[in-house]
This record gives C-alpha cells, structure tokens and sequence, in this order.
C-alpha cells in the first residue's frame, strides 16, 4: 500500500478562500480518483493544500484491499478529530474510496468527526454532499455502482501538471479472488467509450503529457464502445492513443492473465510508444493454491504468456504481485512459488502476507497459515526478488535509455526521469529538460533506480543567454 498526496498544481492570484487537503491510500487508480476530487472542487474555491493543519475539507481516498490499510484510516481520523476540535469545528471531513464503500455506515459509528462518506463510485457528487452536510452532518453516498453517471459528471478540464498522467480507462472486477474485495467496493467490470478516453488522453497532451499510464482493476479488460457500438480491446485503444501528436508513451495497469489478448500482446511488438514494462500478477506459483484462489488459470498458462510476450517484444521487463501464507499453502506450494519467480525473472514485483477481508470466500477457508510461517516466507520471497530487481537495474549500465524528465532532483541541477521500464533515472545538469524525452547514459544501477548522464549536453536557456522568467 502507499500513500500519496495529491499533486499540486501552481496557482496564481489570491490565496483562495477555501483550502483542500486529500491524503491518497493504495492503488494508482485512487490517486487518479483523487485528483478528479480536486477537479471537481475546484469550481467550488477550493485549492489544494500540503499542509492539513490549513485545510477546511479533509478528504481521506482509501483502499481496502489490506487489513492494516484499512485501520491506517481509522488512526488518521484519530488525529484528524484532534485537529478538527482544536479548530472548533471548523474542518469538514470526508472518507472516499473502498473502505468507505465497504464500512460507511461502521466509519460514522467510529469516529463521529466524520461528516460524510462517499464511495468510489459517487465523488463527483462531493459539491452537492458539501452543501447538504453544511446542514445535517452524517450522509453517506456510494452503495450503488454506477461510473458511467460519475464519469459524465467529472470536469472537462483536469488540473494535471507534470509530463506524465494517469487515465482510468476501466473499473470493477468479474473475477471473484477468493482474497480480493474489489467485486464488492468497485463493482462489476465497466470500461468508458472508446471516444471518452481519447478524449480526455488529447487533453492532457495539449496540456504537455508526454506519457499516460492506463488504469483498471482488470485494465486488458477493456471493452469500451465504439462509435459503430462495437467494442473496443485495449490494444485498439493503445494504437488509437498513439496518433495523438505529443504522446509518446503509453502504459497501462493492472492486468489479468486471462486478459492477456493476442492483440494486445501484438501491440507490443508494433508499438513503440507502447512501454517494455508490464504488471501481469499472477499471485502465486502453485496450481493448488491457484484453484483455491479462483484465478482460472494455471502457471503453465503464464509461463505460456510470458513466452509470448517476450516473442513480440524481446526487451519487454516484468513485474508481478505474489501473496504467501495464502490458507492452506504448504512450504511445496511456496517452493513452487520460487520456482516461477527464478523462471519468470523479474524486473521489479509487490509482495504481501495473506490478509483476510471480510465477506471474502478466503476468509473462511480453513487451515489459515500462522503468521510467524507467513512471515518467514514473505522474507524468503523478498530476497530473491530483490535479487532479481538489482540484477536487472545494474544489467543497465553502458546503455542507451530514452529518460522523460518528470521533476527537478535534491542536488544543484539534477532532474529525475523514468526509464522505458519505468525506473527512476538521476540525471546532473539536466533540469532545464522536464517534460522532454532525451537519450541518456546509464552509468550504473542502484537497488531502486539508476544513475545517468546525458550523451550530448543539452543547452538550457541560461546558456543560450536567454532570460528566465523566475531565475
């Protein structure tokens, strides 16, 4: 799980009358949501804030998927309570996303600081919310499933800065993991018109994004409808995306292996701007534990997958999600774990302890695993694919990488970029270069990014003799 503010946007004129502060937990699709929460707000006077002590609307987008996600949230309401009393009552408070979805009613119970709770499905209601709890605190919106009415409802216009973006382009899940809550808090698989997110992928690169990252629970789900009222596949999508002038880079995550199309497996030896770099998590290498998650798939498959992917793209890089101590995993179904993972050779990967969400099938399966065993697996898990991500960023050095330059760096003029694998690459004298793709040299490589220099030194306007507008 991460937690993530949202990005600031440069504002201009008066301070604002009114101030906004989202704390992000979990998957990049929540970050996305919050940043539409922004949007939405905005028409509203709210400006974002870094700083929660100044905020008047405290919004907190959480993530359910973990058992210590959810109770991350109920701490920080703790200290959101004291800050809300030492004001005088004068901050709003908002739970978003999946735990809100999955406990609202518990959430006002809790913590009577709260004055509103929306599910991940119903943010663009948030003005409205605002108005009536103005009145009678204690609403909760969000127990239906319908993203069609919140994606019609969203801003044209988003407040993105920077020279990459994220996009969702699907939601929901059929896919019933017997581990997994997202069929409960986000609903059944939808995808938005095939014209909707192009669209909105046109804006942000008027705006200057060079590069999009696709989101959705099961995002080679996609099934968008065209203008004929066909449906569209991700890999239709991805060659769409790749004629709008300025966007040279696209990614998309998460996938499912069942998902995993041979057009979309095409597409990646066809496009360039289609990144080397894919999330494919397969959870676990056993056949055993497989069944007993519901994944409808076996290793052999993603073995078979991998091997297709590589065909079509021989640099392709892969990362993974894995859980140990799944109920019922004995030490021959992690070793086959391990197995996969030295086969499949990871470039980066997530892994996590079991963790039981009620409602979830899982959570009542017998032979739960005990958590000191849980524990030394995950460690064991841990090394070898830390083994595998510092093998795989110092096989780097000496080569030729295309690096967009995201945001300046800690020291004098370094800038920070992302690799085609979507490593972060430290670059000196280069921060006249954000929002610019330029060729680097990969000096060597460090346990979670590497180190580069340019080929050729780039002018920036200070050596040319031009003025700077803040220099």
């Amino acid at each position: 799980m991460t937690e993530t503010l949202v990005p600031q946007a440069a504002e201009a004129g008066p301070a604002p009358a009114k101030r906004l502060f989202i704390k992000t937990y979990g998957c990049q699709m929540n970050v996305y949501d919050s940043e539409r929460m922004a949007d939405v707000l905005r028409p509203l006077g709210y400006a974002t804030t870094e700083a929660v002590e100044d905020a008047d609307f405290v919004i907190l987008n959480t993530c359910h998927i973990r058992e210590k996600a959810a109770e991350k949230v109920y701490s920080e309401l703790g200290k959101m309570r004291e800050l809300k009393d030492a004001k005088d009552g004068a901050m709003t408070i908002a739970v978003a996303g999946c735990v809100a979805q999955a406990e609202g009613e518990e959430i006002m119970r809790r913590q009577p600081a709260v004055d509103l709770v929306v599910g991940p499905q119903a943010y663009h209601q948030l003005p409205e919310l605002l108005t009536r709890t103005a009145r009678a605190r204690g609403e909760r919106i969000g127990a239906d499933f319908a993203p069609v009415d919140k994606f019609d409802a969203l801003p044209a216009t988003r407040g993105t800065t920077g020279p990459t973006a994220f996009l969702t382009v699907q939601e929901g899940c059929d896919k019933f993991c017997t581990f997994c809550v997202v069929p409960y808090t986000r609903g059944a698989e939808w995808s938005r018109p095939l014209a909707a997110v192009l669209d909105e992928a046109r804006a942000l690169a008027d705006r200057g994004v060079r590069e999009v990252t696709l989101l959705g629970q099961n995002v080679n789900a996609y099934d968008g409808e065209r203008a004929d009222g066909k449906k569209a596949t991700l890999a239709e999508l991805a060659y769409a995306l790749a004629e709008i002038p300025g966007l040279d880079r696209i990614r998309y995550t998460t996938s499912h292996p069942n998902d995993m199309s041979d057009d979309l497996i095409a597409a990646h030896g066809d496009l360039d701007a289609l990144m080397p770099y894919l999330h494919l998590p397969v959870q676990s290498g056993s056949d055993r534990i497989l069944r007993l998650m519901n994944r409808k798939h076996g290793r052999q498959k993603y073995f078979d997958l991998i091997e297709r992917i590589r065909a079509a793209r021989p640099d392709m890089a892969m990362s993974g999600d894995f859980i140990v101590g799944f109920p019922g995993e004995t030490e021959r179904d992690f070793e086959d774990t391990l197995d996969l993972v030295r086969q499949v050779n990871y470039a980066s990967a997530f892994s996590f302890m079991y963790s039981p969400r009620p409602g979830t099938p899982a959570a009542g399966m017998g032979a739960q695993v005990a958590p000191e065993v849980s524990k030394d697996r995950l460690h064991r898990l841990q090394a070898l694919l830390l083994e595998q991500q510092v093998a795989f960023n110092a096989a780097q050095a000496g080569r030729t990488l295309n690096v967009l330059f995201e945001k300046k760096g800690r020291h004098g003029r370094q800038a920070i970029g992302r690799s085609p694998y979507l490593q972060s690459v430290h670059v000196d004298d280069a921060d006249h270069l954000i929002g610019k793709i330029v060729p680097v040299h990969i000096v060597s490589g460090q346990q979670n990014s590497l180190t580069g220099k340019l080929i050729a030194p780039v002018p920036s306007p200070r050596d040319l003799g031009v003025s700077v507008l803040g220099a």
